[in-house]
């Protein structure tokens, strides 16, 4: 599981209150990373994560453990960069997973996969308004029908800064928006990579028949050329 660094706790101010005698308490901040897939939120949430480590801050990692592509306790990017991570079921049990004390000295906690929490809004809310956290969040923020995913969307009221990320579209090369189910299947958590999913920009999108066939395509001619690559390297 990710180690904690010592961090530094400030002391309170004006004799532990405020000006109005309300308790004082370090204010904390939430910052939303949204996308489709492939659009590099997790590189995004990691480099921003990595970053904050660098500069002293103790930092936590939490990812869904419905997610186990890459990896049981580690954040994985789509081209193999890691970060030790704690996989939960739910956010609310991640105070209690790593103990009262080691949640006290954290400053910054990672989400990855947001969506897959439902108690995404109530645990930003508590980590930043009360507890005095950053938390950097980084999910999808539509399905592959366009649709509000989860919690993600709930959180951007509560944010200091909302960023969008694009991937691009793998048909046409231009600007992607949005995620395009590959396969027939229509439940909407479907977790999987570039073999169910890919980016497409709105026409591509909206021409949803032509981009099934187009996908066939980018999948056979994928599956050709490692069969050929198969072939040789048995030849050699």
């Amino acid at each position: 599981m990710a180690s904690f660094k010592p961090s530094v706790i400030a002391k309170p101010v004006n004799g532990g209150g405020d000006r109005v005698g309300l308790p004082h308490c370090n204010s904390g901040e939430i910052h939303v990373i949204i996308g489709p897939m492939f659009a590099g939120k997790t590189t995004a949430l990691l480099r921003r994560i990595r970053s904050e480590g660098n500069n002293g801050r103790n930092v936590a990692m939490i990812k869904s453990s419905k997610d186990t592509r890459y990896a049981v306790d580690s954040v994985v990017t789509h081209d193999g960069a890691k970060f030790p991570c704690w996989a939960l079921p739910d956010l609310t049990s991640f105070q209690q997973k790593v103990g009262d004390d080691a949640y006290e000295k954290l400053d910054v906690i990672g989400i990855d996969e947001a969506q897959f929490f439902g108690d995404l809004y109530e645990f930003c809310c508590k980590a930043a308004d009360h507890d005095g956290k950053t938390v950097i969040v980084a999910g999808l923020d539509g399905d592959y029908l366009r649709r509000s995913f989860g919690s993600v969307l709930d959180i951007v009221p509560l944010a200091d800064t909302v960023t969008k990320l694009t991937a691009r579209c793998e048909l046409c090369g231009k600007r992607a928006f949005f995620t395009y189910r590959r396969i027939e299947e229509t439940k909407t958590e479907l977790i999987g990579g570039s073999d169910v999913y890919m980016p497409v920009c709105r026409q591509h999108y909206v021409n949803g028949q032509v981009v099934t066939g187009a996908a066939k395509n980018v999948l056979e001619s994928r599956k050709v050329q490692s069969e050929s690559c198969v072939e040789a390297a048995a030849a050699i």
